[in-house]
């Protein structure tokens, strides 16, 4: 069978791919500093850049080892030389580069976008029984991933489905005097999400009015 090899290079997935790393490689850090806070699921990712981890078989507790856990920088390193890179292999002999790349993009989409649908907004299990609520759930799902997905693009689909989540879960404030409310969390997405959204998210205390306003601009 004849075949094409199409590789290509995107700055948009180098910059994802870069974002992404940063995550896991904090959680690294401390996998590395304080390996008894982890088990071998709850260092899932981030045990990959780490040597020296030895793993109880029946409990997948960390076992202490003569040498201590260190991050494996010649790994990271080594991944960080493929970043934005893509090799594609298709029977499609006829069709251009581009097109070739594109279709890929498209499909590659439609499998992020069945993962993060299962996974990150958690449509199944379904815990309801009537086909009226039934539908309501599916439709909520879908209504949060075109949320999603919009937030993705007016930031540059520079963060994963997983961290605009975890962002937005921890956006939240409590009243510290009469009219006013203390927020708790700031990050550097969560500006990157209220300068796209024109929602001042870096106001560490704001009036219940001003969270009205915020609110209201929202839903148009």
């Amino acid at each position: 069978m004849y075949e094409k090899q199409v590789v290509f290079w995107g700055k948009k997935y180098a910059l994802k791919a870069q974002a992404e790393r940063e995550e896991i490689l904090k959680k690294a850090l401390d996998l590395a500093t304080s390996p008894q806070k982890y088990t071998k699921a709850t260092s899932y990712g981030a045990a990959k850049y780490v040597k020296n981890l030895k793993f109880d078989k029946k409990t997948g507790e960390i076992l202490q080892v003569k040498e201590r856990p260190v991050l494996d920088s010649a790994k990271v390193a080594e991944e960080e030389k493929y970043d934005g890179y893509y090799a594609i292999v298709t029977s499609e002999m006829d069709m251009s580069d581009t097109e070739v790349i594109e279709t890929y993009r498209g499909l590659w989409e439609i499998e992020e976008t069945f993962r993060v649908t299962k996974g990150v907004l958690e449509t199944r299990p379904v815990y309801v029984s009537l086909r009226d609520h039934i539908n309501a759930h599916f439709l909520t799902c879908f209504i949060a991933l075109t949320i999603m997905r919009i937030i993705q693009k007016k930031t540059g689909k520079l963060y994963s489905a997983e961290k605009i989540v975890e962002c937005l879960n921890k956006i939240s404030c409590s009243n510290e005097h009469e009219n006013i409310y203390l927020f708790h969390y700031r990050s550097e997405l969560s500006d990157a999400i209220g300068k796209a959204l024109g929602i001042d998210f870096t106001n560490k205390r704001l009036r219940l009015s001003d969270i009205k306003i915020n609110l209201a601009q929202t839903k148009k």
